[in-house]
This record gives structure tokens, sequence and C-alpha cells, in this order.
């Protein structure tokens, strides 16, 4: 697939965009360059391969939850910017 100058223009259009012309020029050359990159993997023969989300293998990043002891209300609020008592106090959203 051969992308030219007025299909950029077209897609530039669409997303609101505007380009100098030398900018257009680079994106026609680049975008056909990712458009015959795509060409080659299509060729590749990916049967038996199984899907995946990631290139490598991620591991869970979460600790284990843990019943411990309560920080308290003082040491919790202590940086609180307003408070009411024992409750942060927050500014009014709905009117």
């Amino acid at each position: 697939m051969k992308l030219s100058k007025g299909d950029v223009e077209h897609v530039a259009h669409l997303a609101r965009l505007n380009f100098r012309e030398e900018d257009k020029e680079k994106f026609v050359v680049q975008l056909n360059d990712i458009l015959v990159y795509m060409d080659i993997l299509n060729k590749i023969d990916t049967a038996g391969v199984e899907p995946m989300t990631h290139a490598i293998t991620l591991n869970n990043a979460f600790r284990n939850d843990e019943v411990g002891e309560s920080k308290g209300v003082e040491k919790i609020l202590a940086n609180a910017p307003d408070r009411m008592g024992e409750c942060f106090r927050v500014p009014k959203v709905i009117e």
C-alpha cells in the first residue's frame, strides 16, 4: 500500500492537524516505511504461535494483604490540609 501526500493531508484534516509542506512530505515517507514493514511482518508464518499480551513474562508486583496495626487517627490526619474532628474536610463539590 502506497500513501500519497493527499492521503496524509486527508488524515491531517480529519484529525484537525496543520502541517507545513516539508512535514507532509516527511510523513509520507515515514508512513510508507511503516506500511512496508507491516507487509513484511504479515508474510511471517505465525501458525502455532500463542497470542500474548507482553513480550516478556510479567510478575505481580503487589504485596500480599496482611492484617496489621492501625496507624492511628492522629498520625493519619497529621498532614491533612483541613480536618473536622477525626475526618478529612474537603471542599463542597455539589451545589
